[in-house]
């Protein structure tokens, strides 16, 4: 977080002051909300594009811009159009990872299918312990998660001893996921500086996104990349957000509006998520 020092007028702070001791909330946090709407920057708001079954079903043509998805977010994670790669949001650009394991940034025409952002603003920064896994990297996180019921952003950054990633590779147009993840690319890096974005999704969120914990990983020198599988490093630095406001864009592609999107694609997901 930033300080910002400015000088207001004397009537000003005596309704800040009255503001605060009244609803006992921070002035930080008074400010930070004024000026949120004052500027048209949504505050802990997450801004989703398409519903993860989409995905699972097989559509995923270009949806939005990579322009548009900075309009909504300087932090996040999705995919591109066609499947092609990983992408991942951080300190507002977009970078694309490929199958072959190239990394660029994304131009602003660049497509994509489904992408989840936000304007990241952590309330919490701290240092994890050791990890030595996936499950330990969620246990770590958990430490500052207060409630099940919401989203939330995390940021680590750090030197990973070992990181392993998956890429997915472009299918056949329509392909279903996880007959498409058969084919991704998987990548293992050892002793390297880099960044995790990752979001906390609730249970409830199973029927449009991705419940638990996603993470994507973008090196240092912005070289290598992808969907996490696993890590082991630390300590590493901590970021989250909570995030208690959720904007889903649903798209009107007709490749959207007629696909069956009615069944529970839970169990597809859970097995395109993981290692192959």
């Amino acid at each position: 977080m930033d300080i910002l020092s400015t000088t207001i007028p004397i009537s000003l702070k005596a309704a800040l002051d009255a503001d605060v001791a009244k609803t006992g909330k921070a002035v930080e946090f008074v400010v930070t909300a004024a000026l949120s709407q004052y500027l048209g920057l949504p505050l802990h708001t997450l801004f989703q594009v398409s519903i993860s079954g989409a995905l699972v079903a097989g559509v995923y043509d270009k949806e939005v811009t990579v322009k548009s998805i900075l309009q909504h977010g300087d932090f996040g994670l999705g995919t591109f159009a066609k499947l092609d790669g990983e992408m991942v949001v951080l300190d507002g650009r977009v970078y694309q990872v490929k199958g072959t394991g190239s990394v660029s940034e994304a131009g602003p025409n660049a497509g994509a299918p489904f992408a989840v952002v936000t304007h990241f603003s952590p309330q919490t920064d701290a240092e994890t312990g050791p990890i030595l896994n996936f499950k330990d990297l969620e246990a770590n996180c958990d430490k500052y998660r207060k409630s099940g019921n919401i989203f939330y952003a995390i940021r680590l950054d750090g030197h990973f001893k070992r990181v392993r990633v998956r890429v997915v590779n472009p299918p056949k147009p329509s392909t279903r996921l996880a007959e498409a993840a058969k084919s991704q690319s998987e990548f293992d890096f050892s002793d390297i500086e880099g960044t995790m974005v990752g979001l906390w999704s609730p249970g409830f969120s199973t029927a449009f996104s991705i419940p638990g914990y996603h993470f994507h990983f973008l090196s240092l020198d912005r070289m290598h990349g992808g969907h996490l599988l696993d890590v082991e490093g630390g300590p590493l630095r901590l970021r989250i957000e909570a995030l208690t406001d959720f904007h889903l864009a649903l798209p009107e592609s007709e490749s959207f509006l007629k696909a069956d999107l009615s069944k529970n694609t839970a169990n597809e997901l859970a097995y395109a998520e993981q290692a192959h």
